[in-house]
This record gives structure tokens, C-alpha cells and sequence, in this order.
């Protein structure tokens, strides 16, 4: 097959957002048996064209949804493809369809985000040939919202580099704390962007409840606007948590972070309609300390392979959840690598590309 994936105008693929991770990871992996052709906005240091691991990358003019839209529609006068996925934008899908009628055009969704329930993006679903979504949680808040969708529906569920995210081993585990100077405590980590839903302060107060039982290390990485993450540094000052804020990592490095950590929290406060960190982590043997909704609970089984925390608005029930891991190395081990099973077993990118391309078959003209 010919295959265009199409990604939204926020981010160039390759790229750090977790849409673009997802769609890089798939597209490198269909290239080894099909064309496949990425449609990406522009990005200052980046190729307007590219070849990388058989992929072919065209990044177009953006700056906003609309002149993004112009310019896909443009590069797909030109070149016709069997299938084109487009990821996360209905409007952006519909304009598509509208343009190429006779094309199977699949839409991805990754979150609610853009699927607001408006009478446009009801008409906009419609349009799609198919709609896969990233998890069950998030199928079923679709049909609810769009009632008439279910058979259009799908479940494919993202994954992990299980190849970079792995468990480390002791002497590079020592390596990768001192290289980023963490203290020989407890080590707690979070990875995601530092937004108040992402439940950042009410990791905060946890970990100064654990503080007062065992002495313990949290490491937030993400990307947050900064009197957003002021707020969060004047937190964790005031309840004397010792924390180290390192920013924004790239993709490709962020597994040194799940490898040098003891533990990592998802201590979201909205809907997670996946929340591919925490198969990352798992992946790398870490026990998972997640709050108990969306499409989390489908990824955890609470004691299997890490923890789900009911009352996860309270600090209390994270900070319990640590102390049980954090004082019982062998628990901890144990669910780390049940985890790490789970994934191998689940959640690589491999069943997540060859979910993909039975969908896309089954869209093919017969």
C-alpha cells in the first residue's frame, strides 16, 4: 500500500508530542513492508523533504490550522495514495475526505481534545471512512458523545520501544543519577507536560507525606509554561520536597529517566485517554503508581503490574502507595517486572502497526 499519514500542524514529525511520537513510531514500522509518506508543518532547522528509515517526510507551510489545511490540500492534488490516516484533527479529516472521496481516509484519535460535542465535528466524523481510537475509555466517550459512530469505531491501542525503554542495570542506574546529581534516596519520577490537570501539586503534597516516613527524591519532566512551574518550585519549597525540575527531554533520551527513577506516579486529574507513560514505564521495570481512570486502568491491573489510586484528587492514597514501594525493594522489583512482561506482551509498536494495517484493508475498495 501507499500509505499518507497526515500529522496536526502543532509539532514536526520527528518530534516530542506524544501524537507525533505515535505517529513516527508507526510510520517507521509500515515503511518496512508499504510507501509510506508523513505530512508535517515546517520547522526552523528541518528539511522541507526527508528520507529517514524509509519514510518519506514532507514538512509544509503552517503558522495556523487553516493555512496548515491549504497546505496539505495543495501537496495531495499531486499524489495519490490508497489510504491516508490523518491523526487528532476531524476538520482537518473531513476537508480531506471532501477533496479525495474515492480515497479511504481514516481518522486517528489520541484524546477528546478536538472532538468537542459540536454539531460540526459530528458532521466532520461522519465523513471518515474509519475512526480508531487509542483505548476503550476513549471509544465509549465518543459513542456517547456522537451517538451513530459505533461502526466506525476501533480500538488500537498505541505502545512503547521496548528495544529502548528497558530495565537498567545497577552500575548505569548510579551512572545516570550521578550524571543529573540526584541524592541516594528514593526516587520518584513524572514525565508528561506540567499542566494542572496532570495533577503535579497533588504529587507535591504526597511526597511530602512520604518524606516523614522515608526519605525520598521526585524528578518532573515536561515541558510547562514558567509562572506555572514557579508556582510549582514555590510548592515544593514551602512543604520541603526535594525535587528536581529538568525540563523539557527529547524522546529519544527521555528513557534514561525511567531507568535512573525507583518509581514513577501518573497522577493525573482528568481523563487519560491512554497515557503512554506509563507503559514506558513499565516497560522499564517500574512499578506504576497511576490515577484510576480513562484509558489508564486498561494498561494497569491495580497489585499486578503497578497501582491505581481511586481517590486520586487526595495526596494521601499516592503518598501510602510510595511508602508500601519504597520500603519493600523486593514488591517493588517484582511488580516492576510484571510490568515489563505486561508490555512485551501488549504493548509494542509492532501490534499496534499491524492493527492499523488490517484496518486499512478493511477500508480498501474490494
Amino acid at each position: 500500500m501507499h500509505i499518507c499519514i497526515i500529522a496536526p500542524e502543532q509539532f514536526p514529525v520527528p518530534g516530542n508530542g506524544s501524537v507525533e511520537i505515535c505517529i513516527w513510531a508507526i510510520a517507521r514500522r509500515l515503511a518496512r513492508r508499504h510507501m509510506v509518506t508523513v505530512l508535517s508543518r515546517k520547522s526552523p532547522g528541518l528539511p522541507d523533504s526527508a528520507e529517514l528509515e524509509q519514510v518519506r517526510i514532507i514538512r509544509l507551510t503552517s503558522g495556523s490550522p487553516s493555512r496548515y489545511l491549504a497546505s496539505v490540500l495543495k501537496f495531495l492534488e499531486k499524489t495519490s495514495f490508497d489510504v491516508i490516516q490523518i491523526d487528532n484533527r476531524p476538520l482537518l479529516m473531513a476537508a480531506v475526505k471532501h477533496q479525495h472521496p474515492l480515497t479511504p481516509v481514516l481518522l486517528y484519535l489520541h484524546s477528546l481534545t478536538f472532538v468537542p460535542a459540536e454539531r460540526r465535528i459530528a458532521r466532520s466524523l461522519a465523513k471518515a471512512d474509519g475512526i480508531a481510537a487509542n483505548s476503550r475509555s476513549l471509544q465509549l466517550r465518543i459513542s456517547r458523545r456522537f451517538p451513530g459512530l459505533d461502526k466506525k469505531l476501533s480500538v488500537i491501542p498505541l505502545g512503547a520501544d521496548l528495544s529502548r525503554f528497558i530495565p537498567a542495570e545497577e552500575p548505569e542506574r548510579q551512572r545516570l543519577r550521578r550524571l543529573y546529581r540526584l541524592p541516594q534516596v528514593f526516587t520518584v519520577l513524572f514525565v508528561g507536560r506540567v499542566i494542572p490537570r496532570k495533577g503535579v501539586p497533588v504529587l507535591l503534597q504526597a511526597m511530602h507525606i512520604l518524606n516523614k516516613r522515608l526519605p525520598s527524591h521526585l524528578i518532573i519532566a515536561g515541558r510547562g509554561k514558567p509562572p506555572y512551574i514557579q508556582r510549582l518550585k514555590t510548592l515544593a519549597r514551602r512543604l520541603g520536597v526535594s525535587v528536581s525540575f529538568v525540563g523539557n527531554i527529547a524522546h529519544e533520551d527521555i528513557h534514561s529517566l525511567y531507568q535512573m527513577a525507583d518509581c514513577f506516579v501518573c497522577p493525573s486529574q482528568g481523563h487519560e485517554s491512554f497515557g503512554l507513560v506509563n507503559v514506558e514505564a513499565m516497560a522499564s521495570g517500574l512499578p506504576v503508581i497511576a490515577s484510576n481512570n480513562g484509558g489508564i486502568r486498561e494498561i494497569i491491573t491495580s497489585g499486578h503490574n503497578g497501582y491505581l489510586v481511586d481517590r486520586y484528587r487526595q495526596a494521601a492514597p499516592f503518598a501510602k502507595r510510595l511508602l508500601m514501594i519504597g520500603r519493600n525493594p523486593a514488591k517493588a522489583a517484582k511488580i516492576g517486572m510484571q510490568g515489563r512482561s505486561d508490555a512485551l506482551r501488549a504493548f509494542e509498536w509492532r501490534h499496534t502497526t499491524a492493527q492499523l494495517e488490517e484496518l486499512y484493508r478493511s477500508l480498501l475498495p474490494q
